[in-house]
């Protein structure tokens, strides 16, 4: 398969006569291309095959060891102007950037295969949906490819149609973290990645397309890209309700999109849009839908069992890739947190010993969204979901009361850009330290975060209608421990969200945002008293004063650019903290 498109031939032609392949494959993503890929890294001993009778058609990839995360040091923006790419970014001027880029790309396919994927983010016949082609040398990047987005023919007939694309070039290299760098050029919507296997710094149309160009295109053409989980809830009366959220790593992102109903919550079902990424438009009504662009999940293996995620654990039961966890002494995948199996190969292949890993803390599992129990039909609606609330968390200890509502769309975009997240034992670094990661985009965002929030603040003078937002946070703590029981019984709070979204409730206005009343959170069933819950709402003057100076030194890094209309937000904040008694 090649093309009619010119512009994409020549830009193949190019590729090629700088890295030099033995041979050429253009990919049409069927299943049978993907079970040859498979055969080939079998034979190979690129992928090995797990547990057949327990495992179907699930296999296991070992990265090089110095290659198994993403590299924010060695991820760079490369805007024309370096005040374009913001403090939020590493940046290299285009120039410098591609002759560094093309000295390391020279001769680097030789005695490979150059394999040209034809990709689209976001279902092929939605006007919302943005096409990409990656032109890689790694048949585990096109396996993955194929699990993660829609690709093959009916995408490379769209970008015929379209004349229009983003380029992704990566090559593995000879895997020298010296010469490992994942580059970025917004005005030119191209992506350059050498050095690295590892998904993120590899399945280009994940988070180098899908959120760092995505969010420059976004900017540009009046959306947002964002980095955000889906989720469909449907109450007893058939009404349904799609959310919006965003956190940061290690608070509980997956386990919200895959959310299973609590006991006495009979009746309600949630099904998953998407578990990771959203594409928001607004409609002429001046509503925002949202499509996921991707198909697929690459998740965090580590912790998923069937207690405390359920539906991960079953999507990843067959038809699935699992990078760097270890084995069972049944030739069975094996990670910590998962309940059964007895672990005996860690994840570089040697015999467990006592005190080590046995799957790496970052390994992954790369499978179709449709093995997801809870699935939802709509993820493929090329019209998306129209978004009844957006949420923002972190983990934070004490400061933060398990749920606000934010006064109006502008304020809410102050508690998006000042969300914070206590570090934990998975982060390198200080247990504790809060870090700012506004949107939980902070490795993402495409180019300068005041231009971001400027962007953010925009659409409050383009609509009446926009979702309500809000802020939770599932992980306060008081001597005891984790004072909310979390998971399932999160829907509780989403009841909350929706009822205030449907104006079916009151809330009592405070200092940070709309808190609710005393027992307008369900809390039937559960073992938590009125002084506890008192306790999860607890509104610290002098510790929110303190954050708030914390947020303004934040903002200032930004320099002139930051909007003067989220430093008049965070005026009306302080000033409401300063008047507040909470006696």
């Amino acid at each position: 398969m090649t093309t009619n498109n010119e512009l994409l031939n020549n830009w193949v032609k190019e590729v090629v006569s700088l890295t030099k392949p033995d041979s050429i494959y253009w990919c049409n993503g069927s299943n049978d291309e993907y079970q040859s890929f498979v055969e080939k890294m079998l034979e190979t001993g690129d992928l090995s095959k797990l547990n057949s009778e327990t495992f179907p058609n699930c296999y296991l990839h070992r990265s090089d060891q110095s290659d198994v995360a993403r590299v924010e040091h060695l991820t760079f923006i490369c805007s024309k102007e370096k005040d374009d790419s913001g403090p939020n970014n590493n940046w290299m001027d285009p120039q410098e950037a591609h002759e560094k880029l093309d000295n390391l790309f020279e001769r680097c396919m030789e005695g490979r295969t150059l394999y040209v994927i034809p990709y689209c983010m976001g279902p092929i016949d939605s006007k919302l949906s943005r096409c990409g082609v990656e032109i890689t040398d790694s048949p585990y990047v096109v396996a993955n490819m194929y699990l993660m987005t829609r690709m093959g023919t009916p995408a490379l007939k769209r970008i015929e149609d379209e004349n229009k694309f983003v380029k992704g070039i990566h090559s593995i290299g000879d895997l020298d973290p010296e010469k490992r760098f994942i580059m970025h050029f917004p005005e030119e919507e191209t992506i350059r990645s050498i050095g690295s296997g590892y998904g993120g710094n590899a399945l280009l149309g994940k988070k180098c397309h899908a959120l760092r160009i995505a969010s420059w295109q976004a900017l540009k053409e009046n959306w947002l890209a964002e980095h955000m989980l889906i989720v469909e809830i449907e109450n007893p009366s058939n009404e349904k309700f799609y959310i919006a959220a965003a956190f940061p790593s290690a608070c509980g992102k997956t386990n919200l999109a895959m959310l299973i109903p609590p006991e006495g919550y009979e009746g309600w079902k949630v099904k998953t849009i998407g578990d990771d990424i959203a594409w928001l438009n607004m409609d002429e009504n001046g509503q925002i839908w949202a499509i996921n662009p991707e198909a697929g999940y690459f998740g965090v293996v580590p912790g998923t069992n069937e207690e405390d995620n359920e539906n991960a654990y079953k999507a990843i039961q067959r038809d699935a890739i699992f990078t760097n966890v270890g084995l069972t002494d049944n030739n069975e995948p094996w990670w910590e947190g998962r309940l059964d199996g007895t672990p005996s190969i860690d994840w570089k292949g040697n015999q467990l010993e006592e005190g080590n890993h046995c799957a790496h803390p970052n390994s992954r599992f790369t499978v179709s969204a449709k093995n997801n129990p809870q699935y939802s039909e709509l993820a493929d609606s090329p019209s998306g979901v129209p978004i009844t609330a957006i949420v923002f968390g972190g983990r934070r200890s004490e400061l933060a009361p398990l749920v606000y509502e934010a006064k109006d769309w502008n304020h809410g975009v102050l508690v998006g850009a000042s969300v914070g997240s206590e570090t934990t034992a998975a982060a390198a670094g200080d247990i504790g330290i809060v870090r700012r990661d506004p949107m939980a985009m902070k490795p993402f965002c495409g180019y300068n975060f005041a231009d971001y929030f400027s962007h953010w603040l925009s659409f409050s003078e383009q609509s009446d209608n926009l979702p309500k937002i809000f802020h939770v946070n599932w992980f306060r703590k008081n001597e005891e421990g984790f004072i909310w029981p979390g998971f399932g019984e999160n829907l509780r709070v989403l009841d909350w969200i929706i009822k205030r979204c449907q104006k079916n409730v009151d809330a009592k206005e405070m200092p940070i945002g709309f808190l609710p009343n005393n027992n307008d959170i369900n809390t039937s069933g559960l073992n938590i008293s009125e002084e506890t819950m008192d306790e999860l709402f607890a509104i610290n003057q002098d510790q929110w004063l303190k954050e708030m100076d914390s947020i303004e030194d934040f903002f200032k890094e930004y320099g002139d650019r930051m909007p003067s209309q989220l430093f008049d937000e965070h005026k009306k904040v302080v000033d409401s903290l300063k008047e507040y008694s909470s006696d």
